[in-house]
């Protein structure tokens, strides 16, 4: 799904983008698919002379970020801050820069391949492309990197220290992040595409891409709001695994409703971190029933896989369902675990949603939650 049409589109159509993975060799592996972006051609977006200094990582975070300023009726000011998350960032870069370092040493091991291998490349080229003098970080928080990246633009906008704010994900699948995770037993070895919340789940699939949003406080809001952001850590998990407190994912989701300065009543549905583990799913099913009841939920990343664009493609899904009052329907679901009791939307749903809360919980224990609104507060 190539620009936001393209995206609605993929939404609304009740099928996914995972398909078997055909950019390495997945023999000898126990997962075989991934969300992999297709018939994206970087020379739509980026001159041939810039395009020859970026990787596939700044590729797509550049070319994301194009298409939203080409979203937007009012250009943003020269002040404007660029804020990006990358879960694994430009992995496949270094990898390659250390294959020339050790066949042809550091002389000849080429510089540009090093300047690439850092994680804020992609955020520094699309400042440097659009002249954005503002805030550059880039957060490297696993699944909750593009939330996480909101949330510190979106404070730097309410202190004034920017007018306006380029906000996204990116991320790239890889033979080196594919193979790891496989022998880590994250990814789903039963042929099935990933199923969020189901009762059979036997674990995720991974997706790249890149997704950009423009904040603009002083701007009519095109899509919706961003209120509210909550955060919290979850002390039971290990670096590699999600933790089993449902208590933190709680008070993270209880911390961005009151930041929104609403109460759990005021939301109207959760685009939930799900990812089809069988640990997360069961952690956070608990957790949203706890504290919002059987309110409707919706898992998207049965369409992108997760990580995609660190989370950052989920929170767009929350925007457009604000803005066009429609639940997207779970892909991969079809019965939850015994004794859950969530509402989990399972085909488009006409809903009226004025406050949407956005969940993403990290392996390793980070929790960032987010509450779109309709409305500005």
């Amino acid at each position: 799904a190539i620009g936001i049409d393209a995206f609605r589109a993929l939404l609304a159509s009740g099928n996914s983008a995972v398909s078997d993975v055909d950019r390495f060799d997945t023999a000898g592996l126990g997962a075989h698919k991934a969300a992999l972006v297709r018939d994206f051609k970087a020379k739509e977006f980026i001159a041939p002379m810039k395009l020859r200094r970026m990787n596939t990582l700044s590729r797509y975070a550049v070319a994301a970020a194009k298409l939203a300023l080409g979203d937007i009726a009012t250009p943003p000011p020269a002040d404007t801050g660029v804020a990006f998350g990358t879960a694994f960032g430009p992995v496949q870069t270094s990898v390659d820069y250390m294959q020339e370092y050790v066949e042809k040493g550091a002389a000849l091991a080429p510089p540009q391949l090093f300047a690439e291998s850092v994680a804020n490349a992609p955020g520094s080229h699309i400042a440097i492309e659009h002249g954005f003098r503002g805030f550059n970080i880039t957060v490297t928080q696993r699944e909750s990197s593009a939330l996480a990246a909101a949330m510190f633009a979106s404070s730097q906008l309410v202190k004034g220290a920017a007018g306006a704010a380029l906000v996204g994900g990116v991320e790239e699948v890889n033979e080196m992040i594919f193979s790891v995770l496989d022998r880590l037993g994250s990814l789903s070895h039963n042929g099935f595409g990933p199923r969020p919340f189901d009762r059979n789940r036997s674990g995720m699939l991974i997706g790249e891409g890149a997704a950009a949003i423009v904040l603009q406080p002083d701007a009519p809001a095109k899509y919706g709001h961003l209120s509210g952001f909550g955060i919290a850590r979850d002390t039971t998990a290990s670096i590699s695994d999600w933790g089993e407190d449902s208590n933190a994912i709680v008070a993270a989701m209880r911390a961005a409703i009151f930041d929104a300065e609403l109460e759990p009543s005021d939301i109207d549905a959760i685009y939930a971190s799900a990812n089809a583990t069988r640990k997360v799913d069961a952690v956070e099913a608990r957790a949203i029933e706890m504290l919002l009841g059987e309110k409707p939920v919706v898992a998207t990343k049965g369409y992108f896989g997760e990580y995609a664009a660190g989370g950052a493609l989920q929170l767009i899904a929350a925007l457009l369902a604000i803005s066009d009052q429609t639940l997207h329907g779970s892909y991969g679901f079809e019965a939850a675990d015994d004794g859950v009791r969530l509402d989990i939307v399972r085909v488009l749903r006409p809903a009226t949603l004025r406050h949407v809360l956005v969940n993403s919980v990290s392996a390793g224990g980070g929790i960032v939650c987010a509450v779109v609104s309709r409305e500005a507060a």
